[in-house]
């Protein structure tokens, strides 16, 4: 058998894990919900959450990943115990990375689409009708985004096709340094504008009544939901990462190093945005339209604003970017693993795959505009984000966690060994560490899982949201059945 690549250093793979972490949901999402939910308020409820929830499903990725030496699509077979059935959890894997690549290429494409725009001085000038009116352009113009789109994939497939060390983490390297560089220029230039002290106090000072506004049952709701989502565990592209990882350090530490440049970005996007915002009277918790409509406006009333605009959105492109190249390293490793496709083989066959499978997501807003798979207003891309946001990543997440804390699966003793093998911080093995993750987390993600359900589909009307309750209770039952089933070889004594 081949030997499994590794990593050449531990900064390469501690910066191309947290650029997998890193992505639109940091630099994007994160600011808006902050700015929603109450600013310095929800940044230490999120704090608590991420170590709560994320950072111990981070820890089973890896796990597995580094136990296994194989992507999602082969760790369970190889940890299993023998009559146990989780290797049919593996699609969720599978399924999840392509529909994440199929509407994630495209975004990736807009942000290019947009770092062009600002550097060509599109935007200098403009009133914010004209503004909102180049986004809806883009938007109906199939033409456009297949070209950035496009873009977007050549260049991360053909740095995959250069190897682990020589394509992916060297590249890793210098886009997640630049990105780090570039946030703190943004964020240094963010905090010196003119009447941003009001967003500095929003953003650093906790004001828990502005959490009251919100509820704070869905404060922490928003945060527990952000937090999972944050660091893209649950279908395994932190799993490949970790079969590629070595075993001279402890996965405590290297999960906390990942986790803590993640939520470093998250924390500076907040930063870079939030006082933005508020030098220039707009609030910060405008949705999705903030990156694409609100900022560049902000941007075409800022001294030099042309300059910022493009640097800003050049950060964007690398945070996307980041992310790209790092799933589509995972969906590389598992058409190899599936096929025994050579790594040129695997780019070239998943370049047409993914080329073709990102186009039904662009023509969502255009040719085939009148598909509206949750009613008016939505799109296909609202269709393939639903199928990972609120079904993969937390059944994956789920699934992780079950099958390394319970006996039917691959056993609490044989996930701690493999955590604490080597160098760093240790893993205590404890009762209470292991009767938290093995049934107060995944009861904590379970409840992430039904209230996106619920939120989904409560305005839906009565029957059909019943309906998809009980298909959410019964994914939910699958899993727990798998946990509990004794394998066949104990079943048949």
């Amino acid at each position: 058998m081949k030997e499994r690549e590794s990593f050449g250093s531990r900064l390469g793979f501690v910066l191309i894990s947290a650029g997998c972490a890193i992505g639109l949901g940091n630099v994007w999402k994160f600011p808006y919900i902050c700015g929603e939910y109450g600013g310095a308020a929800f940044i230490i409820i999120y704090l608590i959450c991420m170590v709560l929830i994320s950072l111990p499903i981070l820890i089973c990725e890896y796990a597995v990943g580094r136990s296994s030496r194989f992507s999602i699509v082969k760790a369970f077979n190889k940890l299993e115990q023998p009559g146990t059935i989780w290797h049919i959890m593996r699609p969720v894997g599978l399924i999840g990375n392509y529909f994440l690549m199929m509407f994630y290429t495209m975004i990736s494409g807009w942000m290019l689409y947009y770092a062009y725009l600002s550097a060509s001085g599109r935007f200098v000038g403009k009133n914010p009708d004209q503004i909102s009116g180049i986004f809806n352009s883009m938007l109906e113009t199939p033409s456009t985004m297949i070209l950035f789109n496009m873009i977007s994939i050549i260049v991360c497939f053909s740095i995959c096709a250069l190897g682990l060390r020589g394509g992916v983490e060297r590249t890793g390297n210098v886009i997640m340094s630049l990105l780090i560089l570039t946030m703190i220029i943004l964020a240094v230039r963010s905090v010196t504008l003119e009447n941003s002290t009001n967003g500095l106090k929003f953003y650093l000072l906790p004001d828990f009544s502005k959490v009251s506004e919100k509820g704070i049952g869905n404060t922490i709701f928003a945060a527990m939901s952000h937090s999972f989502f944050t660091l893209s565990v649950g279908i395994g592209s932190m799993a490949i990462f970790g079969s590629y990882l070595k075993k001279d350090r402890r996965l405590l530490g290297e999960s906390l190093s990942v986790a803590t440049l993640d939520t470093f970005v998250a924390l500076t996007a907040g930063l870079i945005i939030i006082p933005t915002c508020f030098a220039f009277g707009i609030e910060p918790d405008a949705g999705p339209s903030l990156l694409f409509v609100t900022l560049p406006n902000v941007f075409a009333n800022m001294q030099a604003g042309r300059l910022w605009a493009t640097i800003f959105f050049i950060f964007m492109s690398f945070a996307a970017t980041s992310t790209v190249i790092a799933v589509f390293e995972n969906i590389i490793a598992m058409s190899m693993e599936l096929f025994n496709f050579g790594r040129l083989k695997s780019v070239i066959v998943n370049f047409i795959g993914i080329s073709l499978l990102s186009l039904p997501a662009i023509l969502g807003f255009n040719l085939l505009s009148g598909f509206e798979p949750f009613g008016a207003g939505t799109s296909i891309l609202d269709l393939e984000d639903f199928i990972v946001s609120y079904n993969m990543l937390p059944i994956g997440g789920l699934v992780f966690v079950l099958f390394c804390t319970h006996k039917n699966g691959w056993k609490w003793e044989n996930f701690i060994e493999e955590c604490n093998l080597g160098r760093g911080p240790i893993l205590k093995n404890t009762k209470l560490l292991k009767y938290y993750m093995g049934y107060i987390l995944p009861l904590f993600i379970s409840v992430i899982y039904l209230k996106g359900y619920y939120d989904m589909f409560k305005d839906a009307g009565g029957a059909f949201l019943t309906g998809m309750m009980c298909i959410a209770f019964a994914v939910i039952g699958l899993v727990i059945f798998i946990t509990v089933k004794k394998p066949k070889t104990e079943a048949s004594k």
